[in-house]
């Protein structure tokens, strides 16, 4: 069996051209999505004030850039992607275990930003052709989906696939023009809020919803595991983008000073615009695509949605279709490239009902950011203390391809891993069963369904920690 291509192959030095420049423009291209503009929303929405929701943004951001510039090291030291980065601590085969944990996240965020851009093309099709609006229903109620938006999602997620067609370098691209692009609807978006309120309306002057310090506190440890959550699976793969750079401190620069930033900056924007709507139509409106949808003038609803639509697809691409093409990839080597594995990610991406997902904000944090974050935060903990801490930052490029090389392990697996990564799930599992009703909350002690609350941070450090312990004991045999 062949464990490379030319999609997981190391990328040679000359061809390394991503400086400081492009990973800003990366994470500028990346935060300005719909989702960043919720979070803050939501947050004010579960009880917290305008400064509480955005600090919270900007600590959990400010976190998860530790481990994204850490795993991102050995991507701009030896040129190679995540999933050929995961073979030095789970072996050749045992890779795919968290390439496929980590495929399967990006297939469902594939599938919720793609529904946000066929929403914001549903908008525009609606504003000029209200009939569109009407058409008969052609899936069952229990779907949840109608008509029109379902045309508009299909046709925006062959759009997507479209790129994943034209290969890497339209992603690039796109990036760069979202980055520019973005940030003048971001502020047209601003503005008009202040004006539309004249000022930046209630929001700002509303105080916690918290009666007591104890409401506040259990609210905000699992927000802000949310937040971090939020880019957990980036924090991951970020090696798929630093294999491309040009030195170190391109990527640590560039990550570092617009990561948080940008995340704080538009999560800002949306609390801005949240507070205008309750004073323009009554009540708070957190979604911005259905905000758009209340605007009378088809030429400014047309402008808002496509801004949302380029947003959209250029985060999909670059964030839910580059990885999970490389760890399908990973998979057979020989038989799916990158465009096979971008597609594999669309088909999936379709089946997990996105729209119901993101359907109140309840659901968008507790259950799917914290339950992704219980299952990615032990992989970083893994790679990072193989890496830094075992190896010493040191990997054997050749043998990461070669069978029977020094990470064949047995069979192609590190059973210290798997065993690591088992520990670092299992403390979050009675959490997740009563967070989502499979279970009732009083099968397990209260501190049991807690710890689910920081899951990201328990899977991290105990994963982390009882792999060095068990690979430590290893060498000294």
């Amino acid at each position: 069996m062949s464990y490379t291509n030319k999609d997981l192959a190391a990328v040679p030095i000359g061809s390394r051209t991503w400086g400081t420049r492009n990973y800003a423009a990366l994470w500028v291209s990346m935060s300005l999505c719909i989702p960043t503009y919720m979070l803050s929303s939501s947050l004010i929405e579960g009880g917290m004030n305008w400064w509480e929701a955005v600090l919270t943004v900007f600590l959990g951001n400010a976190i998860v850039l530790i481990p994204m510039v850490l795993n991102g090291h050995a991507g701009a030291k030896y040129g190679i992607p995540f999933p050929v980065f995961a073979r030095a601590s789970f072996g050749l085969r045992g890779a795919n275990i968290p390439a496929m944990l980590r495929a399967v996240v990006a297939c469902g965020w594939f599938g919720i930003q793609t529904w946000i851009g066929g929403f914001s093309l549903f908008q525009i099709v609606k504003i000029w052709s209200p009939r569109f609006a009407q058409l008969s229903p052609i899936f069952p109620a229990s779907f949840g989906l109608e008509t029109g938006p379902a045309i508009t999602f299909f046709l925006f997620w062959c759009l997507n696939m479209f790129v994943v067609y034209l290969g890497i370098d339209s992603i690039k691209k796109l990036l760069l023009f979202k980055a520019v692009f973005l940030p003048l609807a971001a502020l047209a978006l601003a503005c008009w809020a202040v004006w539309a309120a004249h000022g930046l309306g209630p929001i700002l002057s509303q105080p916690s919803k918290f009666s007591t310090p104890q409401e506040y506190w259990s609210f905000f440890f699992p927000a802000l595991t949310g937040m971090v959550g939020f880019w957990a699976t980036v924090s991951l793969n970020i090696p798929d983008f630093t294999r491309y750079a040009k030195s170190q401190k391109a990527q640590i620069l560039g990550q570092a000073f617009a990561l948080p930033l940008s995340m704080t900056a538009f999560a800002f924007v949306g609390v801005i615009v949240t507070s205008a709507t309750v004073m323009v139509f009554g009540s708070a409106i957190w979604d911005p695509v259905i905000l758009a949808g209340k605007f009378q003038s088809p030429w400014l609803v047309t402008f808002a949605m496509l801004a949302v639509a380029i947003s959209t697809l250029a985060t999909n691409i670059a964030a839910n279709i580059v990885s999970p093409a490389n760890d399908f990839s990973n998979l057979a080597p020989s038989k799916i490239d990158f465009r096979m594995g971008g597609y594999i990610t669309g088909i999936i991406g379709l089946l997990i009902f996105p729209w119901k997902l993101i359907a109140d904000p309840h659901g968008y944090i507790f259950t799917w950011l914290i339950a992704y974050s219980s299952l990615l935060g032990p992989v970083g903990g893994i790679l990072i203390a193989d890496y830094f801490f075992i190896r010493n930052k040191k990997l054997k490029v050749d043998d990461l391809y070669k069978k029977k090389g020094v990470y064949w392990y047995s069979n192609g697996i590190n059973s210290k891993a798997i065993i690591a990564l088992v520990l670092g799930i299992l403390p979050n599992v009675p959490g997740f069963l009563s967070t989502v009703g499979l279970v009732d909350k009083d099968l397990f002690p209260l501190w049991a369904n807690h710890i689910y609350f920081y899951a990201w941070f328990v899977g991290f450090f105990v994963s982390g920690v009882t792999y060095y312990s068990l690979m430590k004991k290893t060498s000294k045999r």
